[in-house]
């Protein structure tokens, strides 16, 4: 079912969110490519939390690397798929908002880490928990929408 919105709000909020998700992870990435070199660590909290700049041409967690044009054709597709399934659903099926920030999120996301692969060749990340691979601001929104959507279906289903 659809949440109250108009089409208009529901076009702004998409634009909004992958702006900014966009402009944060490109802002987040430059601040930390300045202030460390590459493989540096500026701990938070020692040994749980750091900032450690890594270079990642790999996908999600530094998997298959050095493949970096099929990864670029990849999300150039996914991208292509996210804004049709938007606007496809959002027309004929009544996208919920929930579903249009959690898409958005994921959109904004694929952007941000598609920009790095086109002009330097390599994903920047540096949010490092010490136990998960090291990643960034692109990396979470794609993890935090894909939750969003997750969530959103399993609710949707139990209610039916």
């Amino acid at each position: 079912m659809k949440e109250s919105t108009s089409p208009y709000i529901d076009t702004l909020v998409s634009l909004v969110t992958v702006s900014g998700i966009v402009i944060v992870d490109r802002i987040t990435k430059i601040i930390f490519t300045k202030l460390l070199a590459l493989g540096e660590s500026l701990p938070v909290i020692p040994n749980i939390f750091h900032f450690t700049l890594v270079n990642n041409t790999g996908i999600a967690f530094g998997l298959f690397k050095d493949h970096g044009a099929v990864f670029i054709i990849i999300t150039i597709v996914t991208i292509g798929l996210l804004i049709y399934n938007i606007y496809y659903y959002k027309k004929n099926e009544h996208l919920s908002l929930t579903y249009i920030v959690s898409f958005s999120l994921i959109l904004g996301g694929a952007i941000g880490n598609l920009i790095d692969r086109i002009f330097i060749g390599h994903v920047v990340d540096f949010i490092d928990f010490r136990i998960w691979p090291v990643f960034n601001v692109a990396d979470s929104a794609i993890t935090v929408g894909a939750i969003f959507i997750c969530l959103k279906c399993l609710t949707t289903k139990e209610r039916k």
